[in-house]
């Protein structure tokens, strides 16, 4: 007869059977299996219970930014790989000569000094000034313009004021800074003519650039001095011409623009000296032009306001740039 139950029988037997003695309906693995390994036993405790059921998963407790490691960034582009024919091309050869003069003619006229004012209002003022007084030339040529070549006219007689400007600085800034200082209280005197030294460079090197450039120039096609080079000789020479027209004349544009943004590094001798050579300069300039070009194109309104505007707004702009450095950081022309 049956035991009715699961557990082992009352006698020996064959496993599971109903025999006298039999383990009845008991565990068909018998004793010696119920351990850890066997599937009717409970599992075994979790003494890491931040440790998943994989050894190598991640061992930090949620909440974690990734689950399985740190989180992969954006996809890196790869870098543009130019060809070989790029660094020979003429745009990238333009390109590292305009960059090389403009590195040098910075260091050479674009002094910096601890005692400098930088004010970047009236940086922008100038440049929006600058860019309005080009329109407005640009719009008076448009308008009354009637030469045939009148775009070439004009491109001439801008490049022409950009050289021409720091040559009439040199001539004329001098005696402004001699004003200047003969204006300055005595004991601050000589204080300023210390300071002399910083426009006297850039002086030096900007008339030193005029002196090789026209020189080199007169040499390769004033005279017959190339016609008498053979052999070994034209290569050096060559070279000299190459540079001083490729390099040079971008340096000589760049120097002339530093040299007449700046007065030749006046403000490291005076805050105030820029603004006031600026004024005396473009009334020089104004007089100089009408005696040289006569009175511009179109009706009497256009010629006044084409001669008078650029000296009127430049003029303004110098006297607001003092008034600015006598309220704001109390510079004034005699302290």
């Amino acid at each position: 007869m049956a035991t009715g139950g699961w557990g082992p029988g009352p006698g020996a037997g064959q496993p599971g059977g109903n025999g006298p003695g039999g383990q009845g309906w008991g565990a068909p693995y018998g004793p010696t299996h119920n351990g850890p390994n066997s599937p009717y036993s409970p599992p075994a405790p979790n003494l890491n219970p931040n440790q998943g059921p994989y050894p190598n998963a991640n061992p930090y407790p949620y909440p974690y930014p990734y689950p399985y490691g740190s989180q992969p960034g954006a996809p890196v582009p790869a870098a543009r790989r130019r060809s070989c024919l790029w660094y020979v091309s003429p745009v990238f050869l333009a390109v590292a000569v305009i960059r090389s003069a403009h590195r040098v003619a910075t260091k050479l006229f674009v002094h910096q000094s601890g005692d400098r004012i930088v004010d970047r209002a009236v940086d922008r003022v100038q440049v929006v000034r600058t860019v309005l007084g080009v329109l407005a030339t640009l719009a008076l040529i448009l308008v009354y313009g009637v030469e045939k070549d009148r775009w070439g006219n004009a491109a001439e007689e801008g490049l022409a004021n950009a050289i021409v400007t720091p040559l009439v600085l040199i001539c004329t800034g001098p005696l402004v800074i001699l004003g200047f200082i003969l204006y300055a209280p005595p004991h601050q005197r000589p204080d300023l003519r210390s300071r002399l030294g910083a426009p006297l460079k850039a002086v030096g090197w900007y008339v030193l650039t005029l002196v090789v450039l026209a020189t080199t120039i007169y040499l390769a096609g004033g005279t017959g001095l190339k016609d008498n080079l053979h052999g070994w000789q034209v290569l050096p020479f060559a070279l000299i011409v190459l540079v001083a027209i490729f390099w040079g004349l971008p340096f000589l544009f760049l120097a002339s623009l530093y040299s007449a943004r700046s007065a030749f590094n006046t403000a490291h001798v005076h805050p105030m000296l820029p603004p006031v050579v600026t004024g005396v300069l473009v009334w020089v300039l104004a007089l100089f032009n009408l005696i040289g070009n006569g009175m511009p194109a179109g009706p009497p309104v256009a010629q006044f306001c084409s001669l008078l505007g650029g000296p009127l707004s430049v003029t303004a702009v110098s006297a607001w740039e003092m008034w600015r450095l006598r309220t704001r950081f109390g510079v004034t022309v005699r302290g």
